[in-house]
């Protein structure tokens, strides 16, 4: 059998959020659309989906969640993590807060190191990668106390979401483009945190352009393009090793990971992290994305073009 050309693990992200979602993950990892899941250990049916995942023998990681529903910790009552009501401050609140200096990073660490033991009682093994829900992990200040957590149990794998091409994709509505400039960005200034620790990543990010009605067959091809072209790239193909991992083989291939969040979506009122399913699991988006993912056509181009599917622990 030939060599891959490109490892490419395809996580679902959310795992747990819902029942729903967490079947919709199940079927897409039993038909190939997915290689490897992210659990957000503080969701109502993180339990269900850690049981699934044994069943069906799914590689897992942690989906550490700053933003969204209720701390996992129980030490922070009145935390500056949490806002009147006792619940994370939400997706930009979080941003929000962060920016105005009023966060404090001793939080922070702790509600990661909770999420961490929560997630080694569910699944019975350390996260085999840990990245951030909402892409929290990158934020400054936060990204040296993620850093630190990953190193202290030994975790070798997290997420840098900085898509090749990305600015090209005039497609996607101008709010979008901005969130995403400013992900990557962040992303930007936490390689050096992360090469200190020691903490690794593939070489290729994917994710940000192909997520809900965005994710098509001509996108996924134009966005798998770039690990192509990084694998017939002998000096590109060098440089990306040498910023994420220092193999020394003569020959390896180049390693990438792209983001997803298939499922059947949520019900009203039925699951979320402590305050109900969001309108984003609840879109019918979710549904495409895992109609999208294990379309035969997909999955036949994965094997004409020698892309491997494969989760962060066979790295």
């Amino acid at each position: 059998m030939p060599q891959p050309k490109v490892k490419l693990v395809v996580t679902g992200d959310d795992f747990g959020y819902c029942e729903r979602r967490n079947q919709g993950i199940v079927d897409c990892f039993k038909t190939g659309g997915i290689s490897n899941v992210s659990l957000l250990v503080n969701a109502v049916s993180a339990e269900h989906a850690a049981d699934l995942a044994k069943r069906n023998h799914i590689p897992i990681g942690l989906h550490a969640n700053l933003s969204e529903g209720l701390p996992v910790s129980q030490d922070l009552k009145g935390s500056t993590l949490l806002n009147k009501d006792g619940f994370f401050h939400g997706k930009m609140g979080f941003w929000e807060v962060l920016q105005c200096g009023r966060l404090k990073m001793s939080e922070v660490e702790a509600e990661l190191r909770a999420q961490v033991n929560r997630f080694c009682e569910l699944a019975g093994h350390v996260p085999y990668h840990m990245d951030g829900h909402q892409h929290v992990h990158v934020l400054p200040e936060v990204r040296e106390v993620f850093a630190q957590v990953l190193s202290d149990f030994g975790i070798t794998y997290t997420r840098v979401p900085i898509e090749p091409g990305l600015t090209f994709c005039t497609f996607l509505p101008p709010h979008l483009r901005d969130f995403n400039a400013q992900v990557e960005k962040d992303a930007l200034e936490s390689i050096e945190v992360f090469h200190r620790y020691g903490i690794r990543w593939p070489d290729i990010y994917l994710g940000l352009s192909t997520m809900g009605k965005n994710m098509s067959v001509p996108n996924l091809k134009r966005a798998l393009g770039f690990t192509l072209e990084a694998s017939l790239d002998d000096g590109l193909t060098s440089s990306l090793i040498q910023s994420s991992d220092a193999a020394t083989d003569s020959y390896r291939p180049v390693t990438a990971e792209l983001m997803v969040h298939p499922g059947y979506p949520s019900q009203p009122h039925q699951g979320g992290c402590g305050e109900g399913p969001d309108d984003f699991s609840q879109s019918a988006d979710r549904l495409h994305e895992l109609n999208t993912l294990r379309d035969p056509f997909v999955l036949n181009y994965y094997r004409q073009q020698g892309i491997h599917l494969c989760a962060f622990k066979d790295f």
